[in-house]
């Protein structure tokens, strides 16, 4: 896979019909946050939908990717605002309403991003992937010891989806986050475009 910039990821990010609604789906741990983060902050400092808030707790994987399409991704494509509860993970219950307003772009990143029901109204589907015991070590030092006795049972629930979903075969662009592959991560990907 070549390596690409950053800014070069964005610029065609850019080049896209606008209103551009970005994906960022793959496995926990493997950079999806960084990435959307870096992204949004070349793309004018792009709104970031994130899947963390949708899901309904460690079981709501799967509910959070079907919800994603009408709460999210359908008005947004339609040039309306977005709205949707936040799950409050502390609380292990529903809490407050996020609005988000249309933009030229806005990025969803998290696991299910990409599913099925939002594919229709999707500009750019990104797939982040890295080894198991990569994402692993980054899920832990990211979530400490909160996320270590549900990692399996998270774990269990990305294979049934993104099988199911064909996520990765779908992506437009595959970026590989623990590469072999000599780059500078806080400037370039490496990446496999499908466009």
């Amino acid at each position: 896979m070549p390596v690409v910039s950053y800014e070069e990821l964005a610029a065609r990010i850019r080049g896209l019909r606008s209103p551009v609604l970005v994906a960022v789906d793959g496995p926990a741990g493997s950079g999806k946050t960084t990435l959307a983060g870096r992204l949004a902050a070349l793309l004018g400092d792009a709104p970031v939908v994130h899947m963390d808030d949708l899901y309904p707790g460690w079981d709501g994987l799967a509910a959070a990717a079907v919800a994603v399409a009408p709460e999210v991704l359908a008005p947004l494509a339609a040039g309306r605002p977005a709205r949707y509860r936040r799950w409050d993970w502390a609380a292990s219950r529903w809490a407050g309403w996020v609005d988000v307003a249309p933009a030229p772009v806005v990025i969803v990143e998290g696991c299910g991003s990409g599913s099925t029901p939002g594919a229709p109204y999707l500009s750019l589907l990104l797939w982040v992937e890295a080894p198991h015991d990569v994402r692993q070590a980054r899920g832990f030092e990211r979530d400490g010891d909160g996320f270590r006795p549900h990692w399996s049972r998270w774990a269990r629930q990305e294979d049934a989806l993104f099988a199911a979903e064909r996520t990765r075969e779908r992506a437009d662009v595959r970026i590989d986050t623990a590469p072999a592959v000599p780059h500078d991560p806080a400037r370039e990907v490496v990446a496999e475009f499908r466009l």
